[in-house]
């Protein structure tokens, strides 16, 4: 399946893609008897395993995002560590000073 790889699909596009696929997965178990039953969990498989692959590209691609932001404000921190204080004391005052509005 990795030959014929499309464009990447957003997470929207491969879950409408999983909907149809089980909607056709119930009407063949409606239609148990018809011909070509074979052929068509045939496709069905190669539709789910192409829209699996794709879910485990974008969770390793998102994984990969996370980490290097993570080490990358870990780096941050260690160089500033002053700053990084400040900010998050400004933060978590600007947060305070919300939340005590709201609630009055």
């Amino acid at each position: 399946m990795k030959n014929n790889k499309q464009a990447s699909h957003s997470p929207k596009d491969i879950l409408d893609e999983l909907r149809e696929l089980v909607a056709e997965a119930e009407k063949m178990v409606g239609d148990s008897a018809a011909e070509g039953s074979e052929e068509i969990v045939g496709a069905l498989r190669q539709r789910y395993a192409a829209a699996q692959e794709r879910l485990g590209d974008m969770y390793q691609s998102a994984r990969k995002k996370v980490t290097e932001g993570a080490k990358y404000t870990d780096e941050a921190i260690r160089e500033n560590p002053y700053q990084s204080v400040a900010v998050a004391l400004g933060v978590g005052l600007l947060a305070g000073v919300l939340l005590g509005r709201s609630s009055k």
